[in-house]
């Protein structure tokens, strides 16, 4: 192909300066000069421009069926020429439809500073530029420009119809704005399009990252048309959303409905599965998949049944299928989260070493997973060389990663390395400030977890359930009972929450702990939750240490309730007996064991 040289880029500069303002001269020349090999990267397009340039080489008609080729296929450089080249001929500043062409081709392609200069030149807007313009700033995630642009439409009198409505419902769920995607559908409802399956997807998809659920639910339940987009939307939204049966029920509503599951419908049933651990249902699907050979071509699906098969602590069928399995990173993290999860840690490393000897790369989500590991075998060299890897990388900042180094260097004797992190995060959150008062009071510093405790909130941080269980446990290994009282009382009183099972067994524990018996009888009599043998075991532990036979006989009778098979029950009871010289009580002790065939099991210890 022979190149066009100087003489067509100084005769294209001179007419692109005649016809056009400065600055948009500017960025057509800009790309002209980029393209001047105009045959060899053009060539699919075939032009043939004459040595004088005095006559188009296409038809307007010719040059629309091209663009239009062009836009579905996303083609910016041969777009960009052939922009040029109408410039250039004197064609497009005649010819306001193509104008509105360039400019919805630039914004299919996410050039949307291009496409709103050409946006701007164009005196009378069509809805059809007007929809181009919402849809690109939406898919480029410019989402507040695109809201503009919807308001700018409508107060210039131009009604928006079904190819407006999903980009801005879609725009308005992207980032959040929960009224102002509610008054979109009022106006959805006002317009008729709500009858529009593409658009009723939309505001399914819309209210599901609100969370709203039965908003959801009432948009599907008045559409007319349902696809399997709008039933596969449900049944994901109620599984992520926590409402796996839920979802299960919509999957039966599903199969009468007479329509074909696909692997996104049997991803959100999968997930539903795991969530219940119902590995029956979770089986059939895996039939159903390997039945339509759907594995190979779907790796999710894979992905899904392994995280299935470890939750439901079969580890054999995750290994299984594991090994045959075409891997990515994401099945990587799936097995060697689900061995972690419970509490083979070991097995977990082991895996993360062979991950790595295979070349593939660890990610965030597998260097936290390997930290849950350290912290639970307390393999401290480890858990230095991934927080090394963690600076390297770049993953030293976020906030998930500094907590599990904070939880790792806590379990395994290193409080200092924990305050060190701690320290080191700018934007500390309540998941971080949680973690160091979980440090603290994992080693007994029963007073630096307080304070800790209320920097937080003075910060502004306001406490979840998970916060008042950690400085509660750090009151009760601390004997903190003052403390420990006021912070489960500003459970209620101060942040209007319900007391949960967790805080009341750290408050009975504290108060056993320190001799407050008959207080925590008490509070374990008024529990708003019903108590479970973890409770008991603490009041027990509480009269074995202070000598309380009345109440130790009654707990220990409530743990045997709870659970016949708990052995330590049995062995704090005769300790207490066998402390008040009651030999024939401890004899009977003896023997209740062992008709029932329990022993204490043998304790063990290990080093890395």
């Amino acid at each position: 192909m022979k190149k066009l040289g100087a003489p067509f880029y100084n005769c294209a500069k001179q007419q692109i300066q005649t016809m056009c303002a400065p600055y948009i001269a500017a960025m057509y020349i800009n790309a002209l000069k980029s393209h001047i090999s105009f045959y060899t990267t053009c060539s699919s397009l075939s032009f043939a421009l004459n040595n004088q340039f005095s006559t188009p080489p296409f038809s307007t008609v010719q040059c629309r069926a091209i663009l239009q080729s062009l836009t579905n296929s996303k083609s910016l450089k041969p777009g960009e020429l052939l922009h040029a080249h109408m410039l250039t001929s004197g064609v497009l500043h005649k010819d306001t439809n193509l104008s509105t062409k360039f400019a919805a081709f630039y914004a299919n392609c996410g050039k949307m500073e291009k496409a709103e200069i050409i946006f701007d030149q164009i005196e009378f807007k069509s809805s059809f530029l007007w929809n181009y313009m919402i849809r690109g700033y939406t898919g480029c995630g410019f989402y507040f420009k695109s809201l503009l642009f919807y308001r700018e439409m409508i107060s210039l009198g131009i009604r928006p119809d079904n190819f407006t409505y999903p980009f801005v419902i879609k725009a308005c769920g992207d980032s959040f704005l929960i009224a102002f995607g509610k008054i979109i559908h009022g106006e959805v409802v006002i317009s008729g399009f709500e009858s529009d399956v593409y658009v009723g997807n939309c505001l399914l998809a819309m209210y599901l990252k609100f969370g709203e659920m039965g908003n959801a639910r009432l948009v599907f339940d008045r559409m007319s048309k349902r696809d399997l987009t709008s039933w596969n939307t449900m049944i994901t939204g109620y599984a992520k959303s926590g409402y796996s049966r839920e979802a299960l029920s919509f999957f039966n509503l599903f199969l009468r409905s007479g329509l074909v599951p696909d692997s996104t419908t049997l991803l959100g049933l999968l997930s539903a599965c795991s969530d219940l651990q119902m590995v029956d249902m979770g089986k059939e699907v895996h039939c159903y998949v390997l039945r339509n050979s759907l594995l190979s071509s779907h790796r999710f699906l894979t992905n899904s049944l392994v995280e299935l098969y470890c939750k439901c602590k079969m580890m054999m069928y995750a290994w299984r299928l594991f090994s045959v399995s075409l891997k990515d990173s994401v099945t990587w993290n799936t097995i060697i989260s689900g061995y972690v999860q419970i509490g083979m840690a070991f097995e977990g490393l082991k895996l993360f070493c062979q991950m790595v000897s295979y070349g593939e790369q660890p990610d965030l989500a597998t260097i936290i997973t390997l930290l849950r590991a350290c912290e639970q075998v307390t393999a401290i060299d480890f858990g230095m060389s991934i927080h090394s890897y963690l600076v390297q990388k770049g993953f030293g900042c976020s906030i998930m990663a500094a907590t599990s180094l904070i939880g790792m260097y806590a379990q395994s004797g290193r409080l200092s390395c924990s305050k060190r992190v701690f320290g080191e995060i700018a934007e500390k959150t309540l998941i971080s400030w949680t973690a160091m008062i979980s440090a603290y009071g994992h080693h007994g510093k029963g007073r630096e977890a307080v304070s800790v405790f209320n920097q937080m909130v003075e910060n502004g941080i306001v406490p979840d359930e998970g916060a008042f269980t950690c400085i509660l446990t750090a009151c009760s290994h601390a004997g903190l009972v003052k403390d420990g009282r006021i912070f489960f009382h500003q459970i209620q009183q101060k942040y209007g929450m319900k007391p949960a099972l967790a805080h009341y067994e750290c408050l009975v524990d504290l108060l056993s702990r320190a001799g407050h018996l008959e207080e925590a009888y008490e509070i374990i009599k008024n529990m708003t939750v019903e108590p479970t043998d973890d409770v008991w075991v603490s009041l027990l532990s509480g009269c074995r240490l202070h000598g309380n036979v009345s109440l130790a006989e009654v707990s220990a009778q409530k743990v045997s309730e709870e659970n016949p098979h708990r052995v330590s029950s049995y062995i704090s009871l005769s300790h207490v007996y066998a402390d008040e010289k009651r030999w024939d009580d401890v004899e009977k002790l003896r023997g209740k064991l062992q008709s029932k065939g329990l022993a204490m099991p043998k304790g063990c210890s290990f080093i890395e």
